[in-house]
C-alpha cells in the first residue's frame, strides 16, 4: 500500500485552518476528534477478543507476551509491559516490550532502524523466543520492516502472532495469524500518529495486558491484588485493598499486610478463610492463584 494511501497519512478535512484557528477552537475540535477513537477501537473488539485467549493460554504454560513496534508504537508497547510489573507483580520477563533501535530510541529517534527486517528477527532471537511465546507487533501505519521482520521469525518458530495498526488492509496483518486494525480516521495534524492513533494502541494495549492478568487470578472482583508495593503511596493502597476486599478495619489489614510479608493476595486469603500464611500459600496452590477458588 503507498504512503498516501494510508488513513493514518491522509489530511484531515476537519483540520485544515489549524493554524487560524484560537485555543479554544484547537482544544474542542482535538477533543471531537479524540472521541472517534474509542469507537473505532469498539469495532475491533472481536480481533482483540481471540487475542487475549492466546495470551492468557501462552502465561499458563510458561510463555510470555511481547510487544514490537518502533517510535510512539515500540515506546507504547515498551511502557505497558513495564506497567505489568508493579501492577500485576509478575517478573519483568513476563511481559516486554522490544523497541526498533533499543533502549536509546525510548528517547531519540534511531535512524533506519525501523527499517530493518533483519533487526526486528535479531531481537526476537536475543531474547531467546520460544514457541509458547505471542509476539506483537505495533505499528500505526502497518507496514513497519522491523515489526515485519519480527512476525515472519516469530511465526517460522511456531509462536503465536498479532498485530495492531490503525489502518484497515495493513500490510502486516498479512503476516499475523490475529491481525487487529482499527481505522480512527485522519489525524488532527496530518501524519502525526502519536496522536488519535497512538491512543488507539494505548486502549488496545490496555485492553490486552490487563484483561489476560485478570485471566490468570491477578484480580479479585475489581482489585489489583498481586500489586507490588513498591513505594509507600503503593504501601497505603496495599492495605486499602485488603479492607476492601475483606472488610476489615485499617489496623486489621495493616497487621495481616505484615505477616503475610507484604503479599496482598496472601493476607487476604488469610483472612476470608483465617487460614495460617502456610495454609493460604497451600489454598492458593490449589485454587490456581485464584483469589475466589479458595473461598
Amino acid at each position: 500500500m503507498n504512503l498516501e494511501n494510508l488513513t493514518t497519512e491522509r489530511r484531515n478535512q476537519e483540520t485544515m485552518n489549524l493554524d487560524e484557528l484560537t485555543i479554544k477552537e484547537a482544544l474542542d475540535k482535538m477533543n471531537q476528534e479524540d472521541q472517534k477513537v474509542a469507537l473505532a477501537v469498539q469495532e475491533a473488539l472481536p480481533q482483540i477478543e481471540p487475542v487475549i485467549k492466546s495470551i492468557i493460554e501462552s502465561f499458563n504454560n510458561g510463555g510470555r507476551l511481547i510487544y514490537m513496534g518502533a517510535g510512539t508504537s515500540g515506546r507504547l508497547g515498551v511502557l505497558d509491559a513495564a506497567e505489568c510489573v508493579p501492577t500485576f507483580g509478575v517478573d519483568s520477563s513476563m511481559v516486554q516490550g522490544l523497541i526498533a533501535g533499543g533502549q536509546k530510541a525510548m528517547t531519540v529517534a534511531v535512524e533506519g532502524a525501523e527499517d530493518s527486517k533483519e533487526l526486528g528477527q535479531q531481537d526476537l532471537i536475543d531474547v531467546a523466543l520460544t514457541k509458547k511465546d505471542v509476539v506483537i507487533g505495533i505499528a500505526a501505519s502497518g507496514r513497519t520492516p522491523y515489526v515485519i521482520g519480527g512476525l515472519v521469525y516469530a511465526d517460522s518458530i511456531g509462536a503465536v502472532t498479532a498485530s495492531i495498526s490503525c489502518n484497515k488492509e495493513a500490510e502486516i496483518s498479512r503476516y499475523a495469524k490475529m491481525p487487529i486494525e482499527v481505522d480512527a480516521g485522519p489525524e488532527f495534524l496530518t501524519g502525526s500518529t502519536r496522536l488519535k492513533s497512538g491512543t488507539a494502541q494505548k486502549l488496545i494495549l490496555n485492553m490486552l495486558s490487563t484483561i489476560s492478568m485478570i485471566g490468570i487470578g491477578k484480580v479479585y472482583n475489581n482489585l489489583m491484588v498481586d500489586v507490588k508495593p513498591t513505594n509507600e503511596k503503593l504501601v497505603e493502597r496495599s492495605k486499602r485493598i485488603i479492607m476492601e476486599a475483606t472488610n476489615c478495619d485499617y489496623e486489621t489489614a495493616a497487621t495481616y499486610f505484615i505477616k503475610a510479608n507484604e503479599n496482598v493476595k496472601l493476607a487476604i486469603v488469610m483472612l476470608l478463610t483465617n487460614a495460617s500464611k502456610e495454609e493460604a500459600v497451600e489454598k492458593l496452590s490449589q485454587g490456581n492463584n485464584f483469589i475466589k477458588n479458595t473461598i
